[in-house]
């Protein structure tokens, strides 16, 4: 089995924040706590991606997801996470 922990990764730099981000983070401990995968996921934020005209952004074992909002982080979590 497979020790590696799931990362994900939010972006918690000014735009990225204030455009939804708080909310998002919200969604994605929800969501961490309801599937009980707190022992298979490192759930972090970080100062800034570099990227903010296309946030909120987050990442995920690497992969970046743009344009996140409360309206899609569901389905992005169900997709890598299952």
């Amino acid at each position: 089995m497979n020790s590696e922990k799931i990362e994900i990764v939010i972006c918690l730099g000014s735009s990225c924040f204030s455009r939804g981000n708080k909310e998002v983070t919200q969604i994605v401990r929800s969501f961490i706590d309801e599937k009980g995968l707190s022992d298979a996921v490192e759930f972090k934020g970080a100062h800034c991606f570099g990227d903010c005209n296309n946030g909120p952004s987050v990442k995920i074992n690497g992969t970046m997801y743009n344009h996140v909002s409360e309206n899609n982080i569901y389905d992005i979590l169900e997709e890598n996470l299952g």
